[in-house]
């Protein structure tokens, strides 16, 4: 079937379902976590695994389900996609233990890592640059922003009318009719120039190399930074990492042309948002557990009340497009790095007996002010003023650095956090609780600040130029 035999907005509309689950499944968790603990007897240091298991694959098969699509086909690698998530997301609703929902939560990753791509390269290939293709990119680009906002609201309302695995579950009947329609309405297409090879073993070597160093930082808390356990699995991490830069220099389609990091703009914001995302994911996470567990919101609640930072964000975002092109790229991505650690560091105030409105709210507003001024400014410093065939994979990188970060940031924190926790009196005394939650807040404004010095130090004027010269006459690109 080719494109021209069907309705392509019915082919955006399919796309941007899988991509809304996918988008709503990294948010619709967190709302749960406190239930999904107390049901299957979490400790507080494998918590975190229940968001970090579906980041980390996601993260780390990102690129290879890019380079995959290319290959075998887009349609047929989204319908794998939907079909490994849809099964994934019932045994997650099905789990009887950690181990099952970590591993489920693993697979349905990889799903997301098939699904992501594949939609995006479909909507490349269905509508033609210029208007037509912004249409499609800026719905696509509300569906991001709007799941990750009705992931915290639907998770609030799974989790306390019916149970947590409600916000699993309601993933099959979706990816059930997306995969019907999907294969009767998408048409496929693939790169008819690509090199016929998988760079597999470069996939395996980076998410395992990163999965090994994440456990090795949560083990440590329990274990010690110098036990056996810790060490082998830090020296694991650094054998499969090494051998990922080995099997890239050596292979002839290679998962991530190293020779792109020459380009220092690509660098820099790839290490920034690493350093932003790590700050920011576990934000989101110690909000959530401080609201439902310190301040007594419900699911629902909780979800409820993350949502101005949504709103914020947007706000933003909206305004950062407008002034990056006239005032640079460079000081509205500093401005925004340091109204988000300044709102972080409003966390570390939080006290045991506080209140939304006049402890929580002030924070995720002045937060929120600042991402949206970040991710727009450096999703531009990544994706523009590259060459044509660089496109695809700058993206890819870009949207690794969010995901790797945020799991290795949240890994970090968690295990600094628990570690707090349990020296000021252990997770049932309020007052440890919420000290192991202020150190982790000023350690995510920590990596942000960290961020803006890297930037500060990495990025001049003269390595943006050409991005904020075709920003300053064209349309900001949809993120």
């Amino acid at each position: 079937m080719s494109t021209s035999e069907t309705n392509k907005w019915i082919v955006l509309v399919l796309v941007c379902f899988a991509q809304f689950m996918v988008v709503l499944d990294a948010t619709i968790v967190n709302v749960a976590l406190p239930s999904i603990q107390t049901d299957l007897g979490l400790s507080e240091a494998n918590l975190q695994w229940i968001v970090n298991a579906y980041t980390l694959v996601f993260g780390g098969f990102l690129l290879l389900g890019g380079r995959a699509g290319d290959l075998v086909g887009r349609k047929r690698l989204f319908l794998a996609g939907i079909v490994v998530f849809t099964v994934a997301s019932l045994l997650n609703g099905l789990a009887v233990n950690e181990g099952m929902l970590i591993g489920s939560r693993a697979l349905q990753g990889l799903g997301a890592a098939f699904i992501s791509p594949a939609a995006l390269s479909i909507i490349s290939t269905t509508f033609e640059e210029g208007a037509e293709r912004a249409r499609a990119l800026g719905v696509w680009a509300a569906i991001a922003i709007g799941g990750a906002a009705l992931g915290l609201v639907l998770g609030g309302i799974l989790t306390q009318l019916l149970s947590w695995p409600w916000i699993f579950f309601v993933n099959v009947p979706v990816g059930i009719v997306v995969f019907a329609l999907a294969l009767r309405l998408i048409p496929e297409s693939r790169d008819e120039h690509a090199h016929r090879a998988f760079d597999v073993a470069g996939a395996v070597s980076v998410t395992g190399g990163l999965m090994s160093l994440v456990y090795a930082i949560v083990k440590a808390e329990t274990a010690g930074w110098g036990s056996a356990t810790t060490i082998g699995f830090f020296t694991l991490s650094a054998v499969l990492l090494a051998s990922f830069v080995v099997i890239e220099l050596r292979s002839k389609a290679p998962l991530v042309r190293l020779s792109i990091f020459r380009v220092r703009s690509l660098l820099t914001a790839n290490v920034v948002m690493l350093l932003v995302a790590s700050g920011v994911f576990a934000m989101f996470f110690f909000n959530t557990l401080y609201i439902q567990r310190v301040l007594g919101y419900g699911p629902l609640e909780a979800g409820l009340a993350i949502l101005p930072f949504t709103a914020g964000v947007m706000l933003s975002a909206g305004l950062a497009s407008q002034f990056a092109p006239r005032v640079g790229v460079r000081p509205v991505a500093a401005l925004g790095m340091l109204v988000s650690a300044i709102g972080m560091l409003l966390l570390v105030r939080l006290p045991v007996d506080g209140t939304y409105v006049a402890d929580v709210l002030p924070s995720l507003i002045v937060t929120s002010l600042g991402m949206g001024a970040v991710f727009m400014p450096l999703t531009l410093i990544a994706t523009t003023g590259l060459e044509d065939e660089d496109q695809g994979l700058a993206s890819g990188l870009f949207n690794t650095s969010q995901q790797i970060g945020g799991a290795l940031g949240l890994a970090i924190l968690s295990t600094l956090a628990a570690s707090k926790t349990t020296s000021a009196g252990g997770a049932t005394d309020p007052e440890a609780l919420v000290t192991g939650f202020h150190w982790a807040f000023a350690g995510g404004a920590a990596f942000v600040l960290a961020g803006l010095v890297t930037m500060l130090v990495l990025l001049r004027r003269r390595h943006v130029a050409r991005i904020e010269a075709e920003a300053a006459v064209a349309p900001v690109p949809a993120a």
